[in-house]
């Protein structure tokens, strides 16, 4: 036999290197299979379930739509401040919706509707330019910066945005248009309606109704875009009282930045209203609405395949306020013609503001509270309520009867006299009353003013004996004590008002010692004329301080006009009960009495109304507009009254202060305010809210001291 060739032995060594290699293949692939049905059959059999509720799952997401704030009310039902309806373009950004997204609904409703863009920054161009050119602004970053995070490597785009760029934008309206609509689009979260317009806004902001129109024919080429019915704040009563009010914010300028994380953790979006200022901001949690809430349902790429309103919301609780309306209107027109009438005076040139408070002096509900400024550019006199507790003047004699009863505190007996005639201490000119009355008591001292009673209490006070020509010595312990003394009234503490940013008055270091009996006198501290109304109360009412409120009682919202049932009440709160006894203070109240009787500095100005109270002047200096800062250091007159009604049993307490009157004016603008303002809360009955009064601005005489 002849042997194979090793041509043919290396043929079959090959052809059995690839059977074996094929074999090894193909059971690899055997394994793979087994491998896959194993994984199937997991997936199916023990995930199956698990990846069944993935392709099905579902998320909610809820959406707030607006609802009205609460309204007020004055104390008779009127009411002060109300909502109207308003139409809006609103749009909601979805978990889906991109840049390019909104860029191309911007576009489209940039066409349909006049867009202000003057509240554009640069930040905001910036934005939109990166979210405009994507692919621009990613060679705006170098090859390792593009690893770096998300909030970096963009903060490094905005930062790269070429200066051309922004130029090109800023000269072109319309997508400058398109620029502000995008900036509206991303200033809330997903599913978080942001207004984009809305009827009855700033002149030159508003939404026409060819807008509107507009929008609403072409819906669907505008995703996210939606037409809702809005709320504006609205005053029957138009400027009457809106300085107390306050105002709210815009849903452009959202919640305040300053309380941000109060906002947010009770829920407020970002572009929601808040109350800026005063009542509005200070009963923030009550008259801020529940708000209808819509959940959307998306699947799990985030399409929305439901919308369900599963509360229809409700607006926020109103407030009863103190406020008499009709009071409020005549004072408001009392304070205003006043002023004028002042003003016409020779040497009453800078005389440009005017205040009056009336309160109840049981209860501490401010009735009514005015305050008017002279506008010396244009000659018009504008609403000031607001200084009633946010400004301070010097006060003079009224505050009289609490150095009285400081006197009593400090040991005097009452009706303790003392020769008025002037004293003479060494180093200072005469201090001395407006003339020399010989021996006066407590109540004379008040009926006809004396400067030099009252030198003699601080005296006491200091505890000092007064010996002519010689220096009078008072301690910064006097000071303090003479200072305590008076904060028992009220003043120079706050009031407890109700509302923010409420003045205490001024309190500095005394240059030397002698102003202490400038103090008794009401010429060196300074006070607001709301703690002027509520020192004279504490008179008035036998010795309690009350705070002064404005807000007495807070409601559930009713479908009509009326109010609806009680949430919480607002009780009359007594701060603090003065040192003195019942005699202590019906003496002073038999000097205020004396004030307005024959012989008294108010004599025959109240007429056959039974008033009691005390007259005021202060020597100050001018310290008022800018545009007057020429004035400025030029010595004027304050004029000021607190008194209450009816004297023997007090229902309504007042204190007016009229500053910066002329040193040779001898009008007694303090007094014509508090007779007209006392005359309107006496022939005050249930009427025609807007009926007018006529009142006479000078039929009383001079008698000032």
């Amino acid at each position: 036999m002849t042997e194979p060739s090793n041509s043919q032995a290396d043929l079959r060594k090959l052809k059995k290197t690839r059977l074996i290699r094929i074999n090894v293949f193909f059971f690899f692939v055997f394994l793979l299979f087994v491998a896959l049905i194993i994984r199937l059959g997991v997936v199916q059999i023990v995930q199956g379930e698990e990846f069944s509720k993935e392709v099905s799952r579902t998320e909610s997401n809820y959406a707030s739509f607006p609802a009205p704030r609460g309204k007020m009310y004055d104390r008779n039902g009127n009411v002060l401040v109300e909502n109207i309806g308003v139409e809006a373009i609103t749009y909601t950004v979805e978990k889906t919706t991109k840049a390019s997204d909104k860029i191309e609904t911007a576009k489209v409703l940039a066409s349909l509707i006049e867009v202000p863009t003057e509240f554009l920054k640069d930040r905001d161009l910036k934005d939109y330019w990166v979210a405009a050119n994507p692919e621009e602004a990613a060679k705006l970053l170098k090859t390792k910066e593009k690893e770096k995070k998300g909030s970096e490597t963009y903060q490094l785009q905005i930062d790269r945005v070429p200066e051309a760029e922004l130029n090109k934008l800023k000269s072109n309206k319309n997508e400058l248009e398109v620029v502000a609509l995008y900036t509206r689009f991303s200033a809330g979260y997903a599913y978080e309606p942001q207004i984009v317009k809305a009827t009855e806004l700033t002149k030159g902001e508003e939404l026409t109704k060819e807008e509107l129109t507009r929008v609403a024919e072409n819906l669907e080429l505008l995703p996210g875009i939606d037409v809702i019915t809005d709320w504006k704040r609205s005053y029957p009563n138009g400027e009457l009282l809106t300085g107390v009010f306050g105002s709210v914010t815009t849903p452009k300028q959202g919640i305040l930045e300053a309380r941000k994380s109060y906002y947010t953790a009770r829920g407020y979006a970002r572009n929601e209203r808040v109350g800026r200022s005063n009542l509005e901001y200070q009963y923030e949690d009550y008259l801020n609405p529940r708000k209808a809430k819509v959940q959307y349902v998306t699947d799990s790429s985030g399409k929305v395949i439901s919308e369900t309103m599963i509360d229809e919301g409700r607006r926020g609780y109103d407030l009863k306020l103190s406020f008499d309306l009709e009071l409020q209107k005549q004072l408001d027109t009392i304070v205003e013609e006043e002023l004028r009438v002042a003003r016409g005076k020779t040497g009453n040139h800078l005389a440009d503001r005017a205040f009056a408070v009336m309160m109840d002096p049981n209860t501490g509900d401010v009735l009514a509270m005015s305050g008017k400024k002279y506008d010396f550019e244009d000659g018009k006199i504008n609403d000031y309520i607001i200084g009633n507790f946010t400004s301070q003047y010097e006060i003079g004699s009224t505050i009289k009867g609490a150095t009285v009863l400081a006197g009593y505190q400090n040991g005097i007996s009452r009706g303790t006299v003392y020769n008025d005639t002037p004293l003479l201490i060494k180093g200072t000119k005469p201090k001395k009353s407006v003339r020399n009355m010989g021996p006066v008591n407590d109540i004379t001292a008040l009926k006809r003013s004396s400067n030099v009673y009252m030198f003699r209490v601080a005296y006491d006070i200091a505890g000092e004996t007064y010996i002519p020509n010689r220096t009078f010595n008072a301690s910064s312990s006097d000071f303090q004590k003479m200072r305590n003394y008076y904060s028992q009234f009220g003043l120079g503490v706050p009031t407890g008002i109700d509302l923010p940013n409420e003045a205490t008055g001024q309190q500095v270091t005394p240059p030397n010692d002698g102003i202490l009996l400038n103090m008794a006198i009401g010429q060196f501290d300074t006070y607001t004329p709301l703690q002027m109304a509520q020192y004279v109360s504490v008179i008035a009412n036998g010795g309690y301080r009350v705070e002064p409120r404005v807000v007495t009682s807070i409601h559930s919202p009713a479908d009509n006009k009326e109010l609806g049932s009680i949430v919480t009440e607002h009780e009359t709160r007594i701060l603090n009960r003065i040192n003195n006894s019942e005699e202590d203070i019906r003496q002073v109240q038999r000097g205020f009495e004396a004030v307005t009787q024959t012989g008294g500095t108010a004599a025959g100005i109240f007429g056959e109304y039974d008033v009691a109270g005390k007259t005021g002047t202060s020597q100050t200096s001018y310290y008022g507009e800018q545009s007057k800062r020429a004035y400025w250091g030029t010595e004027t007159n304050n004029l000021a009254f607190v008194g209450y009604y009816p004297a023997s049993k007090p229902e309504v307490a007042i204190s007016v202060i009229v500053p910066y009157t002329g040193k040779t004016a001898s009008h007694p603008v303090n007094k014509y305010i508090a007779k007209r303002a006392i005359e309107a809360y006496a022939n005050l009955e249930p009427k025609d809210p807007n009926a007018e009064t006529e009142q006479s601005a000078e039929t009383a005489e001079n008698t000032e001291e």
